[in-house]
């Protein structure tokens, strides 16, 4: 039997690389409410104080490595054929680590969109010489390439990521908060399907009553003991 397995992670799997909060490590960035940051009203109103915390956040990044729970999830996608790695961070941490078929729900922070006309490319320069930086091609303002509040996650990733939650025989939910939708909702969209459900998490979370298997560590040790429950299932299969 080929298992097919479906993971989902969130910002509990990058913390272990000392990846700052969606908000940043206190100081200067407490003062604003996250809708003054990560918005298109933001934006409009501010877009070089968008940039700024955006720089400080891929100048975190940067410096920032995979940690073992990235590493095994790479691994995973080695040793088992039919393997979908679902995220909702945008570090870009995942790629780093191997993984090849990474869906990303909420977009990719080193990608830039050019808000005027269709470009958009990859840029890992931090911090950024001129902020707002301007488009190549047309002199347009450029954004980050993720999803701001108010801002419908990409439709193709969000079809592709149901249709592996549908298919898999076993999801793995690894350091997501369980509160955000509607990633929340694949891992239920999988149980009605029959999936086995595995959650790595310190807390409990509003997933957790959904999981056949709650394991209570942090990311590194608990993808290696989810891998081994895994294993043993496939055993027995």
């Amino acid at each position: 039997m080929r298992l097919r397995i479906a993971v989902l992670t969130g910002a509990g799997i990058s913390a272990e690389s000392g990846i700052p909060t969606f908000r940043g490590a206190g100081g200067l960035w407490e003062r604003y409410k996250l809708e003054e940051l990560a918005s298109p009203e933001a934006f409009r109103r501010d877009p070089k104080l968008v940039w700024e915390w955006y720089d400080y956040r891929r100048l975190k990044i940067k410096e920032a490595e995979p940690n073992r729970g990235h590493r095994l999830l790479a691994s995973m996608e080695e040793e088992f054929p039919n393997f979908t790695l679902i995220t909702q961070n945008v570090d870009g941490l995942h790629q780093r680590a191997g993984s090849k078929r990474v869906i990303e729900l909420h977009g990719n922070i080193w990608k830039l969109r050019c808000t005027r006309c269709t470009y958009e490319d990859f840029n890992y320069e931090a911090p950024l010489k001129v902020l707002p930086p301007a488009c190549p091609s047309c002199g347009g303002l450029l954004r980050p390439g993720v999803v701001w509040f108010g801002e419908s996650l990409p439709i193709d990733a969000l079809e592709e990521a149901y249709r592996a939650a549908k298919a898999s025989d076993v999801f793995l939910v690894v350091g997501t908060s369980g509160m955000v939708y509607p990633a929340a909702q694949l891992p239920i969209e999988a149980k009605e399907r029959g999936a086995y459900l595995i959650e790595v998490n310190p807390e409990e979370t509003p997933l957790s009553p959904y999981m056949d298997t709650c394991i209570r560590e942090k990311a590194s040790v608990g993808v290696e003991k989810a891998l081994e429950l895994i294993r043993s299932h496939l055993q027995r299969a």
